[in-house]
């Protein structure tokens, strides 16, 4: 997560620019109905949604201004669909927001880096694995819960070190070798969880 002070203008106007169509098309494509007349379903949203904010606020704060912390966002997208996923996400940053933990201004880009980015992988990696029709389960599991987190992980981190650096605002690293072999360390927690959590669910709730 990424704090509006280390952000330039242009890319705290344009996240809000690409975030708010994204939830206006999340919103479009919910099937209210369907969720309004589920009570499971509202319960897994309602659960979920209070995960998320929980796992966010699990954190390291550092004094330059951005934050690190587990994503989740893959468990949430298979187990909701992507566009209440895009929503349920939306709602924990609201409570964020709301405790001081995340700045209004930024908003927009780190719900594009942190909900809209491993959303986007993983129904991309969901659909790939649902058009191949592998007979062994656990193809599922590493392709869509492992392999997704990981990816998206790594993705939304190069994501936004390429925004700090295009801003200038943010001292980066003086290593970037060093800096690559910390990766493992966050891309590797952030595929166990997901996986872990999409495991329970096949095996559990299939």
């Amino acid at each position: 997560m990424i704090s509006a002070q280390v952000l330039s203008t242009t890319s705290l106007t344009l996240g809000w620019v690409a975030y708010v169509p994204l939830l206006l098309w999340a919103v479009s494509r919910t099937r209210w109905v369907e969720l309004f007349t589920d009570r499971r379903r509202q319960h897994l949203l309602f659960g979920t949604v209070f995960a998320l904010f929980a796992l966010w606020l699990v954190r390291r704060d550092f004094d330059t201004g951005v934050s690190y912390h587990f994503i989740g966002m893959t468990a949430v997208t298979l187990l909701l669909d992507w566009p209440l996923a895009m929503l349920g996400g939306f709602f924990a940053q609201l409570g964020l927001m709301a405790l001081g933990r995340q700045d209004l201004a930024a908003l927009g880009v780190n719900g594009l880096l942190i909900i809209g980015l491993p959303v986007l992988i993983t129904e991309v990696c969901a659909i790939l694995v649902e058009r191949a029709q592998p007979r062994n389960l656990f193809v599922y599991i590493f392709c869509s819960g492992f392999f997704a987190a990981a990816l998206s992980a790594l993705l939304c981190l190069l994501a936004a070190m390429g925004l700090l650096w295009l801003d200038g605002r943010f001292a980066m690293p003086e290593w970037l070798t060093d800096f690559v072999g910390y990766l493992w360390l966050i891309i590797f927690p952030e595929a166990f969880i997901n996986g872990m959590v999409v495991s329970a669910l096949v095996v559990f709730c299939p």
